[in-house]
C-alpha cells in the first residue's frame, strides 16, 4: 500500500530515518552525558544535577549492581515516582546490562506481586513512601536486592530536611519491614569506591519490560529493546524538526510532568530529552497544580508532553494563567483522545498549539502525530512517524479502502518484539507480514492522516492510564458477597472516562460502600470503578458470555419519558 502521508510531511522532515543498525540506546546516551558535560540534566524542587553529576551517580549505581553480581539481562524493577532517583537508576540499570521494569507506585501488593513474579525481577529500587506495599508481597517473590530511595536523595541538606518532613512531620511513610534493604544513598556511597564496567549493548538487547494490559486482562510485558526505543527517539527528533530545529544544538527545557514509569513519558521526556541534551524539569505529583505551576514559573519549558486531563486542569488553574508562555516551541497531546475544547483553551490561553499523537506501550510508544508546526485542532492523530507504516484491516487482516474503517495496524523499528513469555499473545498480535495489531479501529483521509473511531478491545482510558475490565471485574467477583461483575468505560470530562461497575450480588447484605473499600485495597486509584448499579442479571449471549457492549449501548441510549 502506498503513503500518501509522505507527501503531507513538512519540507525538512526526512521521510525516514537513518539508524545504525549497530547503535543502541545505551550508547546514545552514554555519549549525550559526555557531550553535554557542563550542561544541566536535571531539575527538582529548586536542585538542579549536570550532566556530568548524572553520569557519575549512575556510574555509581551502575557498578553497584554488577558487584551484586547480577548477570546482563536482569530484570529490576523501578517502583519509582518522578525525581532524581528514577533518572540515576534508569541509566544506570540499561548501562550494566540489565533490563528496566517500569512499576506504577501506587500499585496494590495484589498488582506488584503479579508483575514481580512475571517479570522475575531480582532487584526493586522503590521509594520508601511505598515500601510497606514490597513488604507485603510473599517474601519468596520479593527481589533478593532492595534499594529504599527517598524524596530528598542527592539534593543535599535540603534534601534531609525533607526526608525528615516527609517521614515524621507528615507522616507519609507507613511501616515496613524489609531487612535487607539498603538506602539509595548506601548504594550510591558503594557504587563510588568499585569499578564499573563499560558493558557493550546489542542493538536487540532487552531493555525496557513494559508492562500493559490485553483482551484477557493479564498484564503483559511489551519487550522493548535497546533498537525500538532509540528508533522511536530518532522518529520523534525527525518529526519535531518544524519546531524544534536541529534539537542537539539547542539548551531547551522539557517539562516532565507525566509520570516517568508510563511509556509516553519515558521515551518522550526521559530519554528523548537527554539524547538531546535537555535540562528536564521533573514533577513528582502533577495532581499538586501549584507545584506543577511552581516547577513551571521557576524554570519555563519550552517541550511540554501532556495528556488532556492535564492540559484541562493546569488552563483552568488561576495561578498557571499568569505564567510565562512566550518560550514554548512544542506543546504535545497524548495518553487519550484530546478534546476540542481543550485544545482551543490551551491555545487561547499559551498561544501555542497542542499537537496530538498516538501511540502504544508496544510501539516504544508513538507510532503518528500531528505535524508540529500545526496550528489548529485536526482532530485525529495525524501522520505515521518516519519509518512507520500503517494500514487499516478487516478482522481478515485484510486492508480496508481508503476512507473506511479498520483495524489499525503498525510495523516499523519501534515495534516490540514480542510479549514477554506470551507466545500464544505474540501471535495473535500480529498478522502474518509483521503488522502489530492495536485494537484501535481508524480511517485514514485522502492525505493519509488516520482519525481513530471506537475501539475494538474493551480497555478503558483513565487519565491516559489503560485499564482492561477483566482485571478489575476479577477483583469484584473475588468479593465473597458477589455473584457476577461487568465494567465499563464512561465518558468523562475531567478523566477522559470512568469506570461503570455492574454487579450481581450473592449477599444482598453488601453495600456499595463495601465494594469500594475492597477495590480500595486490590486496586490502584485510577482502575477503581466510581459509579456503580446493583443488577438482579447481566446481559449475555447464549453460551453464557456477559456482554459489555450490551451494556455500553443502555449508557448511549437516551431515556424516553413517558
Amino acid at each position: 500500500m502506498s503513503k500518501p502521508w509522505l507527501q503531507h510531511y513538512p519540507a525538512e522532515v526526512a521521510h525516514d530515518i537513518v539508524q545504525d543498525p549497530k547503535q543502541t540506546l545505551t550508547g546514545v546516551l552514554n555519549q549525550a552525558v559526555t557531550r553535554f558535560a557542563k550542561q544541566p540534566a536535571l531539575e527538582f524542587m529548586g536542585k538542579t544535577l549536570t550532566y556530568a553529576e548524572l553520569d557519575r551517580y549512575a556510574n555509581y549505581v551502575a557498578a553497584w549492581l554488577q558487584a551484586s553480581g547480577l548477570p546482563k539481562g536482569s530484570r529490576v524493577a523501578l517502583m519509582l515516582p518522578n525525581g532524581f532517583p528514577y533518572m540515576l537508576s534508569l541509566l544506570a540499570v540499561l548501562r550494566s546490562g540489565m533490563v528496566v521494569v517500569n512499576v506504577n507506585p501506587q500499585y496494590t501488593e495484589r498488582e506488584l506481586e503479579y508483575q514481580l513474579q512475571d517479570s522475575g525481577a531480582v532487584a526493586i529500587f522503590i521509594m520508601e513512601n511505598f515500601a510497606h506495599v514490597l513488604a507485603q508481597v510473599p517474601k519468596q517473590i520479593q527481589p533478593k536486592h532492595v534499594v529504599i530511595t527517598r524524596l530528598g536523595d542527592l539534593m543535599g541538606l535540603k534534601g534531609g530536611v525533607l526526608n525528615l518532613a516527609v517521614r515524621y512531620l507528615k507522616r507519609m511513610v507507613p511501616a515496613y519491614d524489609l531487612p535487607h534493604s539498603l538506602y539509595f544513598s548506601q548504594v550510591v556511597k558503594l557504587g563510588s569506591a568499585l569499578p564499573c564496567q563499560t558493558h557493550q549493548a546489542q542493538a536487540d538487547d532487552l531493555a525496557v519490560l513494559q508492562y500493559t494490559g490485553g483482551t484477557t486482562g493479564r498484564p503483559k510485558g511489551a519487550m522493548l529493546s535497546q533498537r525500538n526505543l532509540l528508533a522511536n527517539v530518532l522518529q520523534i527528533e525527525e518529526f519535531a524538526k518544524p519546531a524544534l530545529g536541529n534539537v542537539r544544538e539547542q539548551a531547551y527545557v522539557m517539562f516532565a510532568a507525566l509520570p516517568l514509569y508510563h511509556v509516553f513519558a519515558l521515551t518522550v521526556c526521559g530519554l528523548f530529552g537527554l539524547v538531546a541534551g535537555m535540562r528536564i524539569v521533573l514533577v513528582m505529583n502533577p495532581r499538586d497544580l501549584s507545584s506543577v505551576s511552581k516547577a513551571w514559573a521557576d524554570c519555563p519549558p519550552h517541550i511540554v508532553p501532556g495528556v488532556n486531563t492535564l492540559f484541562n486542569a493546569l488552563a483552568n488553574t488561576p495561578a498557571f494563567q499568569g505564567l510565562p508562555f512566550s518560550q514554548l516551541r512544542l506543546c504535545l497531546a497524548g495518553g487519550a483522545a484530546l478534546q476540542s475544547k481543550v485544545a482551543a483553551h490551551w491555545l487561547t490561553l499559551t498561544g501555542s498549539a497542542l499537537i496530538e499523537g498516538y501511540g502504544l506501550t508496544e510501539t516504544s510508544p508513538v507510532v503518528a502525530v500531528n505535524t508540529a508546526d500545526s496550528i489548529e485542532f485536526s482532530g485525529t492523530i495525524g501522520f505515521p512517524l518516519p519509518s512507520t507504516d500503517v494500514v487499516l484491516i478487516n478482522d481478515q487482516d485484510q486492508a480496508v479502502d481508503w476512507g473506511e474503517q479498520g483495524e489499525l495496524a503498525v510495523k516499523g523499528p519501534q515495534v516490540m518484539s514480542a510479549y514477554w513469555q506470551q507466545d500464544a499473545e505474540t501471535q495473535k498480535s500480529f498478522t502474518t507480514d509483521g503488522y502489530f495489531k492495536t485494537g484501535d479501529i481508524g480511517v485514514m483521509d485522502e492525505l493519509g492522516r488516520i482519525r481513530i473511531v471506537d475501539r475494538k478491545k474493551d480497555m478503558i482510558l483513565v487519565s491516559g492510564f489503560n485499564v482492561y475490565p477483566n482485571e478489575v471485574e476479577e477483583v469484584l467477583v473475588s468479593h465473597p458477597g458477589v455473584l457476577e461483575a461487568a465494567v465499563v468505560g464512561v465518558p468523562d470530562e475531567q478523566l477522559g472516562e470512568l469506570i461503570q461497575a455492574y454487579v450481581v450480588l450473592r449477599d444482598s447484605s453488601v453495600s456499595e460502600d463495601d465494594l469500594r473499600q475492597w477495590c480500595r485495597e486490590r486496586l490502584t486509584a485510577y482502575k477503581r470503578p466510581r459509579q456503580y448499579q446493583f443488577r438482579t442479571e447481566l446481559p449475555k449471549s447464549n453460551v453464557g458470555k456477559i456482554l459489555r457492549r450490551v451494556l455500553r449501548d443502555e449508557l448511549n441510549t437516551p431515556t424516553v419519558k413517558e
